[in-house]
């Protein structure tokens, strides 16, 4: 067998080998927080409190960010809306000139427009409450480039001349910590009146 004890040059104790040698090893003192008084001190009582308020910091960030993106997204559905609108009203006016006869409504008036673009019904849109619809006949040079200049009052709707629908929405923006305002979006579409 094989002795591994190891022997002291001087004689008496046997020496430890150097992984086992107390002289070396670090005393572990109070502050480490390993052992003795450290651990479990006021300091680990205090920091209890502090996290309640980072997490509702955090939390009231966190939700003020996500009310801001739904908002911008519902008035961005909303600007998707007044597009849409302006462009159908502009299809409904170009049908409806003055030579029209196959279709109902024809010799469409501002009037018969902006009801019509008010009666497109999209989800949580009020049409009614917010919605502005103009409604602009133009009529074309008879020069090239064709030009078009504003018939004032009157409706000029021949074929060959032009409608312009413009609607407005008053967009009701409610953000986390800022005031209640209103955001106008506006859309113009504007056709060449076909019969």
């Amino acid at each position: 067998m094989i002795d591994l004890k190891i022997k002291s040059p001087r004689g008496g104790k046997p020496a430890l080998p150097w992984w086992g040698d107390s002289s070396r090893r670090r005393p572990l003192k109070e502050a480490d927080g390993r052992r003795g008084a450290g651990h479990g001190s006021r300091k680990a009582i205090s920091e209890e409190g502090a996290a309640v308020v980072e997490m509702a910091l955090s939390s009231m960030v966190l939700l003020s960010m996500l009310l801001g993106i739904i908002q911008m997204s519902l008035a961005l559905y909303t600007y998707h809306f007044i597009s849409e609108a302006a462009r159908e009203g502009a299809r409904y006016a170009i049908v409806r000139g003055s030579a029209c006869t196959s279709v109902t409504n024809c010799n469409a008036t501002s009037a018969q427009i902006q009801t019509y673009v008010q009666g497109l019904a999209f989800p949580g849109i009020s049409s009614t409450q917010y919605m502005t619809v103009t409604t602009t006949w133009l009529s074309a040079s008879t020069t090239l480039p064709t030009s078009w200049t504003s018939c004032g009052a009157t409706q000029c709707n021949d074929p060959g001349n032009a409608v312009q629908v413009k609607v407005s929405y008053a967009f009701p923006l409610m953000l986390p910590f800022v005031s209640k305002s209103t955001l106008t979006m506006n859309s113009t579409s504007q056709m060449a009146i076909a019969n």
